[in-house]
This record gives structure tokens, sequence and C-alpha cells, in this order.
């Protein structure tokens, strides 16, 4: 017979688990800033079936070449928003596992993780509107940007909690918050700009979860901590962000067919942004967390891409 074997995925090394020491049982109040997340999360409940006119979005609006772009769009944003579902329950399990973490923070993700689902839910409904959600990206290479096992690392006693609070909480919740707003500054479809304007109110929260944590935690930290952190986001902007997770057009190896899609969804107003746009906003977010980094103690150095753009 002809043509290649099946491809397996790599051996993953085995997960060390935390002991769970469930006493003294805290229920106190220790972190008011995330407590009121988490309250503000549950006062400002919203449904996609009831708050969002999806008849707005009138697909057939749209020639079939856009139909398709949005199509691929969205079922990208789909495979991302995806993760959550099973990223959030592992985070929220190693703070509940871990000795001595405040019981605010695992209060908030039990409603993050509600506000996630509720997001996947919304950007399957546009992928359905436009064609049908895509199963995978039209180049088999892209899929690994997109498997990146995050429960299975939160999980493993020998990720160190913080670095992964920054890594994923702070700095890529932050950076998914500004893409969102620059995307719904483009989006001229009522549906999809009333979507987005809820996501948005919903990210702020994630993001603010990640940054006020680590302000919290900050003081606290060995030198060698902070080495361990900056180490673990130097990897993560260089291996992740750079790979073309965000932004396709970071990745025109693989990518080609999600940048060019994301290019005809912005031009006919349904939610997406230009390169140019994207990389301001990037350029900007990068900048702004190295600063909050810095006071810190956490050092970033400055990163060039293979688009000889600098952030």
């Amino acid at each position: 017979m002809h043509g290649s074997a099946p491809q397996t995925a790599p051996a993953l090394p085995p997960l060390r688990l935390l002991v769970e020491r469930r006493f003294p049982l805290e229920m106190n109040v220790t972190l008011p800033q995330i407590r009121e997340l988490y309250d503000t999360g549950k006062a400002g409940r919203w449904n996609p079936h009831r708050d969002i006119d999806w008849a707005d979005l009138r697909p057939e609006q749209y020639d079939a070449q856009t139909r398709e772009a949005a199509r691929r769009t969205w079922s990208r944003r789909l495979w991302m928003e995806v993760t959550g579902l099973t990223e959030t329950p592992a985070l929220l399990v190693r703070f509940c596992m871990e000795t001595g973490r405040e019981i605010d923070p695992k209060f908030f993700l039990t409603v993050r993780n509600t506000e996630e689902a509720w997001h996947v839910e919304c950007f399957e409904r546009v992928t359905e509107a436009f064609g049908g959600r895509l199963v995978g990206p039209a180049d088999r290479g892209y899929e690994a940007a997109f498997n990146r096992n995050l429960h299975r690392r939160v999980l493993d006693a020998g990720q160190h909690l913080d670095s992964y609070v920054a890594c994923f909480s702070a700095f890529e919740d932050g950076l998914e918050l500004e893409l969102c707003r620059t995307w719904r500054a483009n989006a001229e479809n009522p549906a999809i700009a009333a979507m987005l304007d809820h996501i948005i109110a919903d990210k702020e929260r994630h993001a603010a979860f990640g940054w006020l944590y680590l302000g919290i935690r900050a003081p606290h930290w060995t030198a060698a901590e902070r080495e361990l952190i900056a180490a673990q986001l130097i990897a993560h902007i260089r291996d992740t962000e750079f790979k073309g997770y965000h932004c396709p057009w970071l990745a025109p190896e693989h990518a080609a067919a999600e940048a060019e899609a994301d290019a005809v969804t912005a031009a006919a107003g349904l939610g997406a942004a230009g390169r140019a746009q994207e990389e301001d906003t990037m350029a900007t977010y990068v900048a702004n967390a190295r600063q909050k980094f810095r006071e810190m103690g956490i050092m970033l150095p400055m990163f060039e891409t293979n688009r000889m753009r600098t952030f």
C-alpha cells in the first residue's frame, strides 16, 4: 500500500500529582479584589440565546468568499476558546489541591469556566451560520499551535503555579482581551458586535484576575522564582504567540489560509482585524506587560519575530 503511516502523538511524561490536604478549611475572604471579580461575574450573567439577536447575522448578505473566510476565522477562535473547557477546571483543581492557596481564586474560576462555555457556544453559532465549524486548520502543521495540553501542565506538581498564572491568566488572557477590543472596533455586523461586547466584559475580569493575583504574590517571590517566571514567559511568547496561536500572520509557513481568511473577515466587518492593526495591538500590549512585570521584578527581553517586527 502507498501513503504515509498514521501519525501518533508523542508520549507525554507522567504527571506528579499533589496530595490533598483539606484542613484547616479556610473560607474567609482574603483577596477582596478577586472576590469582587467573582461577585461582578455573578451579577452580570448573560445568556447567548436571550441577549444576542442572532437574526442580525444575516449571512446571506455576504458573498461566498466572505462567508467561507468568516467560517474559518471563527472556527479558529472556537479552537482556542475550547481550551478553557479543560484548562480552567484543571487550574481550579490545582488551586484547591495546593496547600495555602486562597479561597477567592477558587470561587472566581468557577464563574470564568461558565463564561468560557458561553463564548464557545457563541463562536459555534457564528461558524454554523457561515457554513459550519471547520474541524481543523487547512495545514496540519498548524494544529500543534492549539494542542498545548495546558490541563496536564497545570496539574503537574512540578509546574510552579505562579509561573502558570503569569503566562496564561495574566499575559495570555490580557492579550486576548486587547485583541478582542481590536476586533470589536472593526465589527460592523450587529450580532457580532453585541457578542463581542459581552465577551469583552468577561475577558476584562479574566485578565484582571491574573494581574491582580500576581501583584499580590510578587512581594513574596524569591530571586529563583522570578527567574523561573521570566523563563516560562519567554518560552510562552516565543513558542506559542510567535507561532501564530492568536495571530496567524505570525506563522505564514503553516497558517497562510487562516491569515488570508482574517483579512477578508476584517474587511467585511465580521469581527477581525488586519495584520497591521493586530501588530500594533500586540506591540502595545507586550510593552505594557513588560513594564508590569518589571515592577514585579520579572525582566523580559525585546522579542524579534520572523515578520521583522520587534516587540
